[in-house]
Parts: C-alpha cells; sequence; structure tokens
C-alpha cells in the first residue's frame, strides 16, 4: 500500500512517501479499514520534531508516559481517520464489512472508562491512517453512516481535537450559563470548544483574529476577542462580557497570555459563584509561562492538565455527530503524496484558516478529497 512513513525526529524531510508499504492484517478484535481521510493534527508536527518536553525546556523528545518511548521509526501517523470496514479478524461480525466509521484514536491503557492517566495513540504508539489501510479495534471504529457528512467532513471531527475539547470541559466542570473563554479558537480544538460549550448550555468567548470573527460568531461565539490586542485585552473580555467574570477558560495558547487568561477570571471575585477554572491542552504561545503562585491559591483558581479522554466521552461525541449536533469544520483537503505541502500549509496558515485540513490517499482523492481542495495550490 501507499503510506507516509516518519523515519524519524525533524523536518518534513523526515516523511518520506513509500508505496510498498505491506497492508496490516486485523487481530482478533480489530477491522481492517480503507482509509479514505485523516484530519491534520498540531500534535503530529510535535511528535516529528520532538517537541515533547516535561522536564528541561529545551530538551527534543518524543512523548512518553508509561517509560520508553512508543514512537519509534518508521512510523505511519495520523490519528483521526475515517474509512470504511473492508475485512475483520476473529471475533468481528462479517456485518461490519462496508461500514463507513470514525476511529476512536487513542491507545487505551486498560479497560478503565473514567481515567486515561497514559494516553497513547494511533499514529504515535501504533501506525496510524497516514496511509491507505490501517487495522484498529472493532470497538473503537464507530459506524458513522450520516449520508450527508462527506468522509473528509467526518475526518475533521476526529477524536484527537473533538475528545480533547470535551475533556478540557468535563475535567472543569463546564456547566450551563457559565462563560468560557476558547483560546486558539480557529483552529480543530478551537472550533470544536465553541460547538461543544453551546451543544451543554454554556456561553464561549473565541479568541482570535479579527478577521476569523464572522466565521467564529457563525459557529456560535458569543463574541470574538482580537488576540493581538494585548495591552487592552482584559478589557476587551469584560466588554463582551458585560464586566462580568470569565467563568472558565479552555487555554491552547500557554506562554505569556496564560497570566492575562487567569486575570479574565479573577477580577470581580464578589460576583463568582463557582472557583475559576483553567484547563491546558496546549502550548502554541509558548511553553514556559511565569505565574504567581499567591495568585493562584489567593483566588483559589483551578488547574487541570489535559491530554486524550475517556471511551464514555468518544461515545458521547459519536452521538453528537451521528445526531448532527455537532458539525464539521473542514479548511481544505491535500493528496497523501503532498503531506509534505500540507505540513508547511499547516504551520504557516493564514487569515482565512479555520478548522481543520484533512490528508487522503491519493488512489481516494477524486471522490474523497478534490471537493475540498483548495482553490489556489498551496
Amino acid at each position: 500500500m501507499a503510506a507516509m512513513l516518519l523515519t524519524g525526529h525533524g523536518d518534513v524531510d523526515r516523511l518520506a512517501y513509500r508505496i510498498d508499504v505491506p497492508v496490516p492484517a486485523p487481530a482478533r478484535g480489530e477491522v481492517l479499514v480503507k482509509v479514505t481521510a485523516t484530519a491534520k493534527n498540531n500534535t503530529d508536527r510535535k511528535a516529528r520534531e520532538g517537541l515533547y518536553p516535561t522536564k528541561d525546556k529545551g530538551e527534543v523528545t518524543s512523548f512518553a508516559m508509561g517509560g520508553s518511548p512508543t514512537l519509534t521509526f518508521p512510523r505511519i501517523q495520523g490519528a483521526d481517520v475515517a474509512g470504511r470496514v473492508v475485512a475483520v479478524g476473529g471475533g468481528v461480525p462479517a456485518s461490519r464489512i462496508g461500514e463507513r466509521g470514525l476511529l476512536d484514536f487513542n491507545l487505551y491503557p486498560d479497560e478503565r472508562r473514567d481515567l486515561n492517566l497514559m494516553p497513547d495513540y494511533y499514529g504515535h504508539g501504533a501506525d496510524g491512517g497516514f496511509a491507505e489501510y490501517i487495522a484498529v479495534p472493532a470497538d473503537q471504529f464507530h459506524h458513522v453512516p450520516n449520508p450527508e457528512l462527506a468522509d473528509a467532513e467526518l475526518a475533521a471531527m476526529g477524536m484527537c481535537s473533538y475528545q480533547t475539547a470535551y475533556h478540557m470541559m468535563t475535567s472543569a466542570r463546564v456547566a450551563a450559563g457559565e462563560r468560557v473563554l476558547v483560546t486558539g479558537a480557529s483552529g480543530g480544538v478551537g472550533t470544536a470548544l465553541i460547538q461543544l460549550c453551546r451543544i451543554v448550555g454554556a456561553i464561549p468567548y473565541a479568541v482570535s483574529q479579527p478577521s476569523k470573527a464572522d466565521a467564529l460568531r457563525a459557529l456560535g461565539a458569543e463574541a470574538v476577542i482580537d488576540r493581538g490586542d494585548l495591552p487592552r485585552f482584559v478589557e476587551r473580555v469584560l466588554e463582551a462580557t458585560d464586566g462580568a467574570p470569565i467563568d472558565a477558560v479552555m487555554d491552547l495558547v500557554g506562554g505569556e497570555m496564560t497570566d492575562r487568561f487567569i486575570d479574565t477570571m479573577i477580577v470581580d471575585m464578589a460576583r463568582r459563584s463557582t472557583y475559576p477554572r483553567l484547563s491546558i491542552a496546549g502550548a502554541s504561545g509558548g511553553n514556559v509561562s511565569e505565574l504567581m503562585w499567591t495568585r493562584i491559591y489567593l483566588y483559589q483558581v483551578q488547574i487541570f492538565g489535559v491530554s486524550h479522554g475517556t471511551r464514555e466521552e468518544a461515545e458521547q461525541l459519536v452521538a453528537w455527530i451521528r445526531s448532527g449536533e455537532l458539525r464539521p469544520v473542514l479548511h481544505a483537503a491535500f493528496r497523501l503524496s503532498e503531506l509534505h505541502e500540507a505540513e508547511r500549509y499547516f504551520v504557516n496558515r493564514g487569515s482565512g484558516y479555520l478548522g481543520k485540513i484533512v490528508i487522503v490517499p491519493d488512489a481516494e482523492w477524486t471522490e474523497h478529497g478534490a471537493p475540498f481542495a483548495l482553490e489556489e495550490p498551496a
């Protein structure tokens, strides 16, 4: 089969397109999926570049929670896989052949449904979807027949973004009526957070560029705050909320902005009825933040580090996709053989970028990729 192999840490030149990769065989309890689209995530780039330091801020390392790194080379990346079942392993009914579905991207350490403390995923600890075929557990490939959703759109609603977003909210116990600040709002997790806030009845306030304000409001944002107006950032947020403090921050940015995000929650504690809460699941603005711990404990700010989620959360998200309550935010599709170009486009995303890009095998391009190609060459 054709596949893009990550051959080591480094730039996009470490991604090698091959057409002689063996097709995986489904083991007992697994299905073989013919991949039609796989969403691109920031974690693909970070894993490729070795940007998961946990001790030394200058360290270059693979993500490893369970001891030895599970990212070994060569590796096929790509976590958010959509496709169709073409074969089944032992114990899986043949009736599943032909099902169109979406992968729950987690490599769960055990059967517990309430914790996932050693997160790993397809495309990192096991081969992912930047290929023509993938073998995965049958109970993690969820049937989504919705005819109104194209395969590329289904991949754009993959669990890497949506489950991360939902787990950020469940960790912080976001409730109906609460004001939620969503940073990095134009990306995959950010657009998922906006939709999920509306589903549970919370009120999302998006942090992004002014050029994306109309699209984010159409998606469900109550207001859009200019991320570049640093001196007046807190003031802008309070203008949007009529002076009320933010109840919870969903942070994908980190860096110097984290302290300003906290400011939006502690500006008027007398008006609060719940603890200020910050969930963080990214550090696109910098991996180091300077915080005064006296502000954290005196204002009783609760901080939640979030990575991945639970099986139950994945199943709830699939239910919302099937019901149409969640809708895709798909920016563009690229051929698998053009993954180098897709990676560069992803890193240098411009003012028109909103949502997800997906990678489509060349053999599937005409049906599943071409309708969503960029109008201009990347």
